[in-house]
């Protein structure tokens, strides 16, 4: 049975895309099957996996919506090596159309289901926002892994996320956790950086990721290339550092890294 992770923060360009197709790609080159479920709208990840969010037949919002199941929806991200549930600009109205539903917040729990048994991790990439879709995301995941920039207005929008993932948890998740927060886009010269990375530690400790992401320009050109950035330069310092991420992701979470 899959472990479920969302990678959420309501901010936006703090590398959630970046970390879940990354993240994804390396749980896979250590020898994991992994689902990918793009849940924001921008089609981001869907994207950056290399398949047309243009051309594809169904996507989580027919899945959402009760419209096809996740089984008949899901592709393979062949060159990537683990599997999609893709999105594109449809998904913008599921969230209108969800209102009506009964338990509205717990469809992408019900439409995964029958898929769970086939992968070692599912990992959702968030939207930019604590939405009905984000909500989605946290009613059927074990954990949240947190992105965040090392810098002063991360700190203020991460209490709100916390107390979301409480409230959460509280009523309607009882299993959900915040995995850890992961550093990334990390520029050691910034004392700055270096100083709310401190703070993390100090307030959060071993909820705080070993690995820290380094800002790398090759992990910013691949999805251009339709390519995570660990297979577009495996040298490069970004690159090695989602793979160590990715081994120590697996760690956490008590399974074996197979290669």
């Amino acid at each position: 049975m899959a472990k479920v992770f969302c990678i959420a923060n309501q901010k936006g360009g703090v590398g959630k895309t970046t970390t879940a197709v990354n993240l994804a790609a390396g749980m896979a080159m250590v020898g994991q099957r992994v689902l990918l479920i793009d849940l924001d709208p921008q089609g981001n990840a869907t994207m950056g996996c290399g398949i047309d969010k243009r051309t594809i037949q169904n996507n989580v919002y027919q899945v959402l919506v009760g419209l096809a199941s996740a089984k008949e929806s899901i592709v393979r991200a062949e060159e990537s090596g683990f599997d999609v549930l893709p999105a594109n600009r449809d998904l913008a109205g599921a969230e209108v159309e969800m209102v009506e539903f009964e338990s509205r917040e717990l469809k992408l729990r019900e439409a995964i289901a029958e898929v769970k048994d086939q992968y070692d991790f599912i990992l959702i990439d968030c939207p930019p926002a604590l939405s009905l879709l984000t909500l989605n995301a946290l009613c059927c995941a074990n954990g949240v892994v947190i992105p965040m920039q090392c810098e002063y207005y991360a700190l203020e929008g991460l209490s709100d996320l916390v107390n979301t993932i409480k409230q959460v948890c509280k009523n309607l998740n009882p299993n959900l956790t915040i995995i850890g927060l992961l550093r990334v886009m990390f520029d050691p010269r910034m004392t700055l950086s270096q100083q709310v990375s401190e703070q993390l530690e100090k307030h959060f400790g071993n909820k705080v990721f070993q690995t820290i992401i380094p800002r790398n320009i090759r992990l910013a050109e691949a999805p251009s290339y339709g390519i995570p950035g660990v297979l577009f330069d495996t040298k490069s310092k970004g690159a090695k550092a989602y793979i160590d991420f990715a081994t120590e992701m697996v760690e956490r979470v008590g399974l074996p890294a197979t290669a």
